[in-house]
């Protein structure tokens, strides 16, 4: 058994824990819980900090449970938030809660058949069938409004300049998320819910609910609501969610996204979002300091994450994807590459629609960079530039007189066209 507590400490990963909750986790195995919204068919990688929790849970001997919040998500979290959500259909809800546990898998064992294998589950199951009189009636009843209005995530929905209240709805959020704790408690022997530091209010009403219902005890950990060093928001990019799910965000751009992150950020991050051990990480945050110009913190990082939550395989295409754009490649490296993933290292770059009979017949590549694109402002322009050599298709130098076919086509639909390092057009087959 490792020291769960100890271990998040050293990586940052701790902003409140109940007293007492390290001796009781080093006494025996034993069961804790993260709760996970299913209004998406993916989670994102602002979810991967409840993760690593469970993750480092079950590495500690213990066992993790994830919380589907197929109840809780028709209602709407108050917590920092001003709008309530969409309700959701069962089958909607059970396809959500099929991709959450596929993702969940990445990083959780839920097969072995070990003491401590994960489970899923659903808060849907035990509140559908339970009546609003037998709620209120059996839970309601032992929580006072003034225990509930003290709460800041409450207290925050009534204060500010755009305070517009909340619906009773959400108001109860609160309750409903306690009564969990207390179901999973009784029937699962779960003594610890773990989450960000804005549901700690929504966990001690759980707490509350095990010592006045059901004569236990109950315990609660928070970790820090990550944040970037520029302050911006830690999981955004400029298409919005970096999701987990290849069909959402892709390899590349997941890869993409966690090789950009600043020297500060790259330095916390691997320490939450990462496997490696505390010596690992300290040589890697020295070799940094000594040469940050080689980002060994960001390309770690980038490497370990992106293998975790794709594979291995998808890792080392994002790596030779970025090559291509930033490095040295060839038309063997382009040809390698899916659709998908070379839009996305060429996002933005400008495009041009060419027949494909043009292609079957042969595109001369002076009509090719002038006439048939605009990619060049006119035939003379292209003909300087062939004779300066700075002309690449697919990444391999051209001169004059060279016409491309449908050999040329990478995924049998684009033409890359290149002059100089750094200005690159598409020629795309309609």
């Amino acid at each position: 058994m490792k020291n769960f507590v100890e271990e998040l400490q050293w990586r940052g990963m701790v902003h409140d824990v109940m007293p007492d909750t390290e001796t009781h986790l080093l006494e025996q195995m034993r069961s804790a819980y993260v709760g996970f919204d299913p209004t998406a068919d993916s989670l994102h990688i602002g979810n991967l900090v409840p993760i690593m929790l469970l993750s480092f849970f079950q590495r500690s001997g213990h066992r993790p449970v994830a919380l589907v919040g197929g109840a809780t998500g028709m209602i709407g979290d108050p917590s920092g938030k001003s709008n309530e959500r969409n309700f959701l259909d069962e089958k909607t809800l059970r396809h959500n809660q099929a991709c959450v546990r596929a993702q969940l898998s990445q990083f959780l064992d839920f097969t072995s058949g070990a003491e401590n294998e994960a489970l899923l589950v659903n808060n849907y199951d035990w509140m559908k069938e339970f009546s609003f009189l037998d709620f209120i009636r059996d839970v309601g009843k032992h929580i006072t409004v003034n225990y509930m209005m003290a709460k800041d995530s409450v207290k925050s929905r009534f204060s500010g300049e755009n305070a517009d209240g909340l619906s009773f709805t959400e108001f109860t959020y609160q309750l409903v998320q306690g009564y969990d704790f207390l179901h999973l408690f009784k029937n699962q022997n779960i003594t610890l819910q773990m989450g960000g530091s804005d549901q700690w209010g929504n966990i001690t009403t759980g707490t509350e609910m095990i010592r006045r219902i059901g004569g236990g005890k109950g315990y609660a950990l928070t970790c820090p609501l990550i944040t970037k060093s520029d302050g911006s928001k830690f999981g955004k990019s400029e298409g919005g969610n970096v999701w987990l799910d290849a069909k959402r965000t892709s390899p590349y751009k997941f890869y993409q996204y966690w090789l950009n992150t600043s020297d500060d950020d790259a330095e916390k991050y691997i320490k939450i979002f990462t496997f490696l051990d505390k010596e690992t990480i300290d040589a890697l945050v020295a070799a940094h300091k000594e040469a940050p110009h080689q980002r060994a913190l960001q390309k770690r990082l980038a490497q370990e994450v992106t293998t975790t939550v794709h594979s291995e395989e998808a890792y080392n295409t994002a790596v030779s994807a970025s090559e291509i754009l930033f490095g040295k490649s060839t038309s063997d490296d382009l040809k390698k590459i899916d659709a998908d993933t070379f839009l996305d290292i060429f996002e933005g770059v400008p495009q041009a629609e060419v027949s494909r009979k043009q292609i079957s017949d042969g595109l001369d590549i002076i009509g090719a960079l002038a006439e048939q694109t605009g990619f060049l402002k006119s035939n003379g322009e292209a003909r300087r530039a062939l004779k300066e050599n700075s002309i690449s298709v697919n990444k391999e130098k051209v001169q004059e007189g060279f016409s491309i076919s449908e050999g040329d086509l990478l995924n049998d639909r684009f033409v890359l066209l290149q002059r100089g390092k750094k200005n690159y057009f598409i020629i795309s087959i309609v």
